[in-house]
């Protein structure tokens, strides 16, 4: 970036609110779909399924080392060992600004509840994040913009989804009348749909037409 310092820089750019809860309910939706999760890098061969929903009683581990062993018994220890590995040191002057090191991102804890005893069990162990279902943040859902990161869910925060963003059928509650957006496809593989027998038993079959192209011209006054 060009001239970080300048103070008539324009940093922020104004988004509808609307705009941003679609973002938002698009990242939580993304968190369930396996391949997107393994593009994004996240270590999920060991995970039993997504969405990964846990009861309440995990909201009370107060160890890390209890913590650690939790996540290796659900399989998401891989995810935080890549997160160690793959801590490198900044390139260029970033490294005198207090921020020396770059890490990936592991996986994202989601708790119904504020203020519990999990933050500060997991707080030590790189990687992690712990957020309230009420304040998702778009930029833990989707770190750089791109989506798919490994959610593991409390059964109060997963529960908590259709009261904050509401349904197809009734709009959302604490989003102030927010509507989810409807797919426009229910199946978007379209070459499948093309290829499907009742859509080939209604199509006219390919017809071809022999055209002669790239025909040399000849002038009937000089060719004999």
């Amino acid at each position: 970036m060009f001239a970080p310092l300048k103070t008539w820089r324009r940093w922020h750019r104004r988004v509808n609110i609307k705009q941003k809860r679609h973002a938002v309910a698009a990242a939580i939706a993304a968190s369930a779909v396996v391949p997107l999760v393994m593009a994004r890098g996240h270590r999920v061969a060991g995970v039993n399924e997504l969405p990964l929903v846990f009861s309440d009683a995990v909201e009370n581990i107060e160890r890390t080392k209890d913590a650690v062993a939790w996540l290796k018994r659900i399989g998401a220890f891989p995810d935080i060992q890549k997160v160690v590995d793959g801590r490198t040191l900044r390139s260029g002057t970033g490294k005198m600004r207090n921020n020396r090191y770059t890490a990936r991102r592991g996986p994202l804890v989601i708790t119904g509840t504020e203020n519990v005893k999990l933050n500060q069990a997991l707080r030590n162990i790189p990687g992690v994040s712990v957020v309230n279902v009420h304040r998702l943040n778009l930029l833990e859902l989707a770190p750089g913009g791109q989506l798919g990161r490994f959610i593991i869910w409390t059964q109060s925060a997963f529960a908590a989804l259709n009261n904050i963003f509401g349904t197809h059928r009734y709009s959302g509650v604490e989003k102030n009348g927010y509507q989810l957006q409807r797919p426009m496809l229910t199946n978007p593989d379209i070459a499948r749909v093309i290829n499907s027998n009742e859509i080939q038993t209604k199509i006219n079959a390919a017809k071809y037409s022999h055209v002669e192209h790239d025909v040399q011209k000849k002038n009937p006054l000089r060719n004999k």
